[in-house]
């Protein structure tokens, strides 16, 4: 970078140096302002300084371009002529803010100073200036709290202490019941605070004041909560944010002033409608801190009915402007409105699927922009379960439906106690006065978010709902004691630990666990997964075991199974104490007998199966994991044999599962006797199975049903294991259908998962007809990482920056990518139609997907609930490719 680089760009009465395309080099809200300046909507002016300083802030140990300062100083001096006030001069001050701002939005996760510019003689010109001591004090006990908290790193807890202190001595509740003379006296106080924290006064200095926030904004874009909240939503590292510094314009100078945050449309349901927030005496802080509970936009018509008119006209502008919601800030000065702020608003999946059928009905967009538009990962959202309408509930307090969903979870205060709980596999709800940046790690880990504080447009509800986490927020009701680990209701207390349920949908908090039941797609969602299959190419089907899965996947949208994992049929109750016993059997006979057991019970699941998909593909997997999960755990037999044997119980049956347990055990079961490997051990499995499943396939075929099975042959590695196995298939599928006297078409494929499959890929396809890629074990193989111990370590990589994200959750384009191309280009140069999916979970990650697509398989698989991501993943992959 050189010295004559533009890193400082002016907006300000319809003058601007920037555009509104500009979002990488201004961020999005000086974006954003440089275009509401150019349309001429009112903006207050001020410069931004570009992402490229913060980019260069932290490529060279946090130092500046060394025109930085002169480039601000001349900004300044603009911003100056045009408002005619002077920075730092008391008797016509200019005061600033200064805020972050991404090119994408992180709300709330950057730091933010206002009123900044004041000092002991500013302060007091201001009071005589405006002929109004309360507003100039109010502004500078609120400057000198947040200058403190976000740039002297002094807790605005101790503040906000000593505020609720003098508001409790003087008998008042609200911030705008204290006089000024009390104000004043509490400047005062924060300021003897401050040097006892720093040592030294609050700066008196403007300038130094500027450089120093300036600093901050920058410094907040590496704070913990703004690395996790990109980690979360994917946002690269190295974009940066720009900073904002603005002339003030004030909400607080009395009840001809207001600010406000609002949507152009409704950011929880989606329907079109002004919504949003504001407060009467006030900045903008307060309302989205919750500070105070704020009125609906709807009231403003009545208290500034002008004012009203024109932010709705505006804002209606912007959002056909942008073809897209917008999420905006306002301020009113003595009746004048202006706009702080305008982005693309962010909103509930069910909001955002809403917005998108209507705007393509309104013709601001069309079909494919309302496609892409959507987040496919965020569809997961739709899919949260309600509160089953039968169940009858006790309200015990009711608060503002913030965030969709119903979840029941214990009770928790504190971010890091939610983090614990998860921990522990155990759901949480995080209930807070008020939610703040800091509690990031806490919303991400709890199932639900409760606050006394706040309404729609708050931290918590802004956040919870980009989340997709349930959330009720200003729930007024409760009164929370920190120190006790309660909160009361009337004579009710909820101890930390106790469990409660949020209703997301009506704002309902219910003392106890509450029945939920799965949501229907219909509706807009319907129309918008109608539009999303008419694009895609590439099929769509489910991983299920059993008939009741596989409906939910036909009402999720499958188009066949992917996975049927047939081990799992053995789990259940009255089986596995028979698969066990074949486990533990010596000798064939016995061992066959019991297969003899098993073999009507999973024709039975086959037959359910195949009658609920039928017309639609089902692909079975023979039995896969290693047997001594069928067994009770090593140190468990022990432990019942040592107690058993202190009480003087009969322990030898015991004792026979712990000797064959310890026959059985494997150092690295996971690369051990599993898979095919079985099926060459014990070809009794192999045919039990086989005949299982065709003789289920030859009845429905019999009964008139399209039955077509696909045979998946697990873990295969050397194609003459594939032949082994597939020799054992078409023996009994020949008996079968000779049997049954039907004519039965089936397939016989493998499952990719060792990395030798991908590089033999040529010579398993003249046996096998189709591949289906095993995408969990082929990365665990293919990286050396235990899929079940990796976590341990995966989020250091990740932080360290040895990878970006973990490949058990999107599928490694570099090296698990390029050995599924390989096998599937050497497939298909033996067999041309070979038929090729995924079934790992990656088929339900919009990434892999899309790199599925790419490569040019036929289907993915993955579990029903995550089928309308995989739906819409495929048919924007199809999109992005022209």
């Amino acid at each position: 970078m050189t010295n004559n680089k533009k890193y400082v760009y002016f907006f300000g009465y319809n003058n601007t140096d920037g555009e509104g395309w500009m979002r990488d080099l201004l961020g999005g809200k000086g974006a954003g302002l440089a275009d509401m300046t150019k349309a001429g909507v009112p903006v207050p002016p001020g410069f931004t300084i570009t992402t490229d300083v913060c980019r260069y802030y932290y490529e060279n140990s946090k130092t500046l371009p060394c025109s930085l300062n002169t480039q601000m100083t001349a900004a300044i001096l603009k911003l100056e002529d045009i408002t005619t006030k002077k920075f730092g001069n008391p008797q016509n001050p200019l005061l600033l803010s200064v805020r972050s701002g991404a090119r994408v939005s992180m709300p709330g996760m950057m730091d933010t100073i206002l009123n900044l510019g004041l000092n002991d003689e500013v302060v007091e010109g201001l009071a005589k200036l405006m002929k109004n001591e309360w507003f100039a004090y109010d502004s500078y006990r609120r400057f000198i709290m947040m200058f403190s908290d976000v740039v002297l790193g002094i807790s605005k807890d101790i503040f906000e202490k000593k505020f609720e202190e003098m508001k409790t001595n003087l008998n008042v509740k609200n911030d705008t019941d204290v006089d000024s003379a009390n104000l004043k006296k509490l400047t005062n106080i924060f300021k003897n605070i401050v040097k006892d924290k720093q040592g030294q006064a609050f700066p008196q200095n403007t300038l130094t004041q500027l450089y120093m926030a300036k600093d901050a904004v920058l410094n907040s874009w590496n704070t913990t909560r703004a690395i996790t909240y990109r980690k979360l939503n994917k946002i690269p590292e190295d974009i940066g944010t720009a900073v904002n510094v603005q002339a003030m314009v004030f909400g607080n100078m009395g009840n001809d002033c207001a600010t406000g945050v609002g949507f152009t449309r409704n950011p929880s349901t989606g329907n079109k409608e002004f919504y949003g927030e504001y407060l009467i005496n006030a900045q903008g802080e307060d309302v989205v801190a919750g500070v105070r509970t704020p009125y609906p936009i709807a009231d403003l018509k009545t208290d500034m009915p002008e004012v009203f008119d024109k932010l709705k006209q505006i804002t209606s502008s912007l959002e056909n402007h942008y073809k897209d919601v917008q999420d905006f800030e306002f301020t009113v000065e003595k009746n004048n409105l202006y706009m702080l702020q305008t982005r693309s608003g962010k909103r509930t999946a069910k909001a955002t699927i809403k917005i998108a059928v209507d705007m393509v009905n309104e013709n601001l967009i069309t079909k494919k922009e309302a496609l892409l538009r959507v987040d496919a990962a965020s569809l997961d959202q739709l899919l949260h379960p309600i509160i089953d309408p039968q169940e009858k509930i006790s309200i015990l307090a009711n608060g503002l439906p913030a965030s969709p969903g119903a979840v029941s979870g214990k009770v928790v205060f504190t971010s890091d106690d939610a983090v614990k709980a998860r921990v522990n596999d155990e759901d949480s709800i995080l209930v807070r006065l008020e939610t703040c940046p800091d509690d990031i790690h806490g919303m991400d880990a709890a199932k639900g978010i409760l606050t006394v504080r706040g309404g729609m447009t708050s931290h918590a509800a802004v956040v919870a709902r980009g989340m997709g986490k349930c959330c009720v927020a200003g729930c007024d009701a409760i009164s929370i004691n920190s120190e006790n680990e309660t909160f009361t209701v009337g004579k009710v207390t909820i101890k930390k630990g106790e469990i409660i349920t949020l209703d997301g949908a009506t704002g309902n908090v219910i003392a106890t666990a509450v029945k939920t039941v799965e949501p229907e797609l219909s509706g807009e969602f319907a129309t918008f997964m109608e539009w999303a299959d008419e694009v895609r190419t590439l099929q769509v089907r489910a991983n299920a075991d059993i008939p009741k899965d596989a409906i939910v996947a036909k009402n999720f949208g499958a188009e066949g199974i992917g996975l049927c994992r047939t081990e799992h049929m053995f789990f259940e109750e009255d089986r596995i104490p028979i698969v066990q016993e074949m486990i533990l059997a010596n000798d064939l006979e016995t061992r066959q007998a019991c297969l003899d057991k098993l073999m009507p019970l999973q024709k039975k699941d086959f037959y359910g199966l195949f009658k609920e998909m039928n017309g639609y593909a089902v692909t079975i997997r023979l039995m896969d994991p290693p047997l001594h999960e069928f067994l009770p755990k090593r140190e468990e037999l022990m432990l019942e044999i040592a107690i058993g044997r202190t009480k003087n119980d009969d322990v030898t049956a015991k004792e026979i599962i712990l000797k064959r347990v310890e026959e059985l055990h494997e150092f690295n079961p996971m690369l051990g006797h599993r898979g095919c490997r079985l099926g060459i051990t014990y070809p009794e499995i192999t045919k039990m199975q086989a005949i299982a499943l065709f003789s289920a396939a030859c009845e429905l075929i019999k009964e008139g049903k399209d039955i077509v099975p696909e045979v998946m042959i697990p873990l295969v590695g050397n194609v003459n294991e594939l032949k082994n196995q597939k020799n054992i298939i078409d023996k009994v599928a020949h008996a079968v259908r000779k049997e049954y006297a039907v004519e039965m078409n089936y397939l016989v494929g493998t499952m990719i998962e060792v990395p030798r499959a991908t590089i033999t890929a040529d010579k398993l396809a003249e046996v096998a007809e189709f591949f289906s890629f095993g995408t969990n074990d082929l990365t665990q193989m293919t990286y050396g990482f235990s899929r079940d111990d990796a976590a341990k370590f995966i989020n250091h990589y990740i932080d360290k920056k040895i990878m970006n994200f973990d490949p058990f959750q999107t599928i490694d384009q570099d090296g698990v990518g390029q050995l599924i191309e390989l096998a599937t280009k050497k497939g298909k140069s033996i067999r041309s139609n070979i038929k090729l999916g995924i079934c790992g979970e990656h088929g339900g990650d919009p990434e892999s997907v899309k790199l599925c697509y790419r490569i040019g398989l036929d289907y993915v698989s993955c579990s029903p609930y995550r089928l309308p991501i995989a739906r819409l993943a495929a048919a924007q992959a199809k999109l992005e490719s022209k």
